[in-house]
């Protein structure tokens, strides 16, 4: 079979920065729709995985200052890519949410000079400040510490030529909720409305927007069930045979994140819209 039999010419080439839990099996599924894909790893072993997995490999470690040779890295992973997913998430990488934006300056600057097309950032419904009510995606504003950080990032790439996606909590496999929560006494919040998303939805979606290419928007990610935190949280410790949390008496809602409009324009159906029946996929 020919190149070009394998990888039709009407797909762009993606990057995929970031292949780790949710970037890896989002850069299989692109190879698998017919994608070119190259993508990075911090971790050395990894790059024989991702070359099995038929994904060009690169070993970048990002930071406010690359080295010179995380540098070259950067350019020859952008070489001739037109799509670049950026799937950084703050704190890990950047050490505190402050750093954020800084440790996303040099990309934003090496996707300029490398003529990229489109970049996709992955980011966080974090952006929104806890309140007790629906957010929609005009709702971001950067009153807060803990915020301002998240929508500073978001600035470097938003533009009629690039997409941001602001993803709730994620759930998956190797990543069950019931751990988080489980056992601790007297935690707050019991009645606020959780915001999640498994991961199956989130590959899809963000292969929708490049598959549909839906430039120019910023965009809530979440399933559409938003259970009371103690309701879903003894539900999912209880699941995994662990003592569920007990919660304080004060009832305080939380933000809803609302995300309406990303199902208005891919379309796409939800696989996990209950998150408590969500569990049994994690």
């Amino acid at each position: 079979m020919t190149e070009d039999a394998t990888f039709p010419t009407s797909k762009p080439t993606v990057a995929v920065l970031g292949c780790g839990w949710l970037g890896l099996p989002l850069a299989r599924t692109l190879v698998d729709a017919g994608y070119r894909v190259h993508g990075t790893t911090t971790t050395p072993g990894q790059l024989l995985n991702l070359r099995d997995a038929g994904i060009r490999p690169f070993l970048l470690r990002l930071a406010p200052e690359l080295t010179a040779t995380d540098a070259d890295t950067l350019q020859a992973l952008l070489q001739g890519v037109d799509v670049l997913v950026l799937n950084v998430p703050p704190t890990r990488a950047a050490g505190s949410a402050a750093a954020y934006p800084a440790l996303l300056e040099p990309v934003a600057e090496a996707a300029a000079l490398a003529g990229i097309q489109h970049v996709l950032l992955v980011s966080s419904t974090g952006v929104y400040a806890d309140e007790p009510r629906v957010m929609r995606e005009a709702d971001a504003q950067a009153a807060a510490t803990a915020t301002a950080p998240l929508l500073q990032a978001e600035a470097l790439f938003q533009s009629p030529q690039h997409t941001v996606v602001r993803l709730a909590g994620l759930m998956g496999p190797g990543r069950s909720p019931g751990r988080f929560l489980a056992g601790r006494a007297g935690v707050p919040h019991g009645e606020a409305p959780v915001n999640l998303i498994h991961l199956q939805d989130c590959i899809s979606l963000l292969s929708c927007i490049i598959e549909q290419e839906l430039w120019g928007y910023t965009f809530n990610a979440s399933a559409a069930t938003h259970p009371s935190r103690r309701t879903f949280y003894t539900a999912a410790a209880t699941r995994l045979g662990l003592q569920p949390p007990t919660f304080s008496e004060e009832t305080t809602g939380g933000k809803q994140i609302d995300s309406s409009l990303i199902r208005e324009l891919t379309g796409y159906q939800f696989r996990h819209e209950d998150v408590v029946a969500a569990l049994e996929y994690c």
